[in-house]
C-alpha cells in the first residue's frame, strides 16, 4: 500500500492538535457566566422564568431518583436475569402475560421514569412487547407508594384510592390486549427489540454497569426534554382557570386529563397537586391521577427516545384515550360521580 507524504497529514494533525472539546466549551460558558453574573440576574429575574425554572428543576428532582432506580433495575434484569427464565414465568399467550405483566406492576415502587428502561429490558430479554408495555403503565400507578401517598393526600376517602388502582389497572390491561390485538413490531425501533445474550458469569457485573449507563445516558436525555416542555407549559397554564370548573365536571374531566399531561408530575406526588385544587370535583381529579402516570410529555419524550417516534406517536394518543375513558368509568362507578 502507497504509504501518504507527511505533508499531507501535516493538517490533519494540526487540525487534530487545536480542536476544542467539550470540556472547553463548558469552562468557557462558566466563565462568561462567572464575569456576567450581575447582568445575567438582571436579564432572568422576571417571575415567569423563575415559575419556570423552579417547575423544571422540581420535575428534574423528583423524576431522577426513580430513572436511577429503573436503570439499576434495567441493568440488573440484564445482567442477572436469563431470558430462558422470563419466558417461564410468562404465560406463552400474549392475554394472559398482560395480566401477570399488570398485577406484577402493584409489586415495583417506581414512576413513570423508571418503569421505561425497565420495559425496554424486559423487550430485550424476549418477553412479548404487549406484557412489556402493560409493565410499563401499571408499576407507576399501582405500587404501593403511589397508592399510600394517594390514601395520604385523600384522606378519609379510601374509594379515591380504590378508584384510581381500578382505572390505572384497567388503562395499563387494555393497552397491554390492543397491542397484543393491533400492535406492530415495525413500529418499535430495533435497538429495542435487540434480543441480549444470557450473560457469562463473570461478566454480569460489567454488563450491568454498563448496561445501567446507556440507559441513564438515553433516558436521562429525553427526562431534561421532558421537564423543559412542562416547565414552559406550565407557566401557559392561567391559574384562574381552574375556578370554573367546579359545575362544570364534563369539561373539567378534559381540561384535568390534559393537564396531567402538560405539568409531567411523578407519580408518587400527583395526588398532593390534584388534592390541592379544592375547587375541583373529585371525577376530575381521578381523571388526573389515571392519565399522569400513563401519559405526560416527559413520558412521550422517554418512549420517543427508547423505543422510537413512529411506536410514540401512536401508542401515546390511544393511551391518552384509553386513561380517559378508564378513569372516568372508575370515577363513576367508585366514586359515584364524585363531586
Amino acid at each position: 500500500m502507497e504509504t501518504l507524504p507527511s505533508t499531507a497529514t501535516e493538517p490533519a494533525r494540526r487540525a487534530r492538535r487545536f480542536r476544542i472539546s467539550s470540556i472547553e466549551i463548558l469552562c468557557a460558558v462558566l466563565l462568561v457566566a462567572i464575569l456576567a453574573q450581575s447582568w445575567l440576574q438582571d436579564v432572568f429575574n422576571v417571575p415567569a422564568l423563575r415559575t419556570g425554572s423552579t417547575v423544571f428543576v422540581a420535575v428534574c428532582v423528583q423524576a431522577l431518583p426513580f430513572l436511577v432506580l429503573g436503570v439499576l433495575i434495567s441493568g440488573a434484569i440484564a445482567a442477572f436475569v436469563p431470558a430462558r427464565v422470563l419466558e417461564r414465568v410468562l404465560p406463552k399467550k400474549a392475554g394472559a402475560a398482560v395480566g401477570v405483566a399488570g398485577l406484577a406492576g402493584v409489586a415495583l415502587p417506581g414512576c413513570e421514569c423508571a418503569s421505561v428502561p425497565v420495559a425496554r429490558r424486559l423487550i430485550g430479554q424476549g418477553v412479548a412487547p404487549a406484557a412489556a408495555l402493560t409493565f410499563l403503565l401499571a408499576a407507576p400507578a399501582v405500587n404501593p407508594v403511589v397508592l399510600v401517598a394517594t390514601a395520604v393526600a385523600f384522606p378519609g376517602r379510601p374509594e379515591m384510592v380504590l378508584a384510581r388502582f381500578a382505572g390505572s389497572l384497567a388503562t395499563a390491561m387494555v393497552m397491554g390486549w390492543i397491542w397484543a390485538r393491533w400492535g406492530k413490531l415495525s413500529w418499535i425501533t430495533e435497538r429495542a427489540l435487540r434480543r441480549l445474550p444470557d450473560v457469562e458469569p463473570g461478566q454480569r457485573w460489567k454488563v450491568f454497569a454498563e448496561t445501567a449507563r446507556t440507559d441513564l445516558v438515553e433516558a436521562g436525555g429525553f427526562l431534561v426534554l421532558g421537564a423543559l416542555i412542562s416547565s414552559t407549559l406550565n407557566v401557559l397554564v392561567p391559574q384562574k382557570w381552574f375556578g370554573v370548573l367546579s359545575d362544570q365536571v364534563v369539561v373539567g374531566v378534559l381540561v384535568m386529563a390534559v393537564l396531567a399531561v402538560v405539568l409531567a408530575l411523578c407519580s408518587e406526588a400527583d395526588a398532593f397537586v390534584a388534592a390541592s385544587l379544592t375547587a375541583v370535583p373529585m371525577l376530575p381529579k381521578l381523571v388526573f391521577l389515571v392519565v399522569g402516570p400513563a401519559i405526560d410529555v416527559k413520558l412521550f419524550a422517554l418512549q420517543a427516545g427508547t423505543f422510537g417516534r413512529s411506536f410514540a406517536t401512536r401508542f401515546a394518543p390511544v393511551t391518552f384515550v384509553v386513561a380517559l375513558a378508564c378513569g372516568t368509568v372508575a370515577g363513576l362507578l367508585v366514586l359515584g360521580g364524585g363531586r
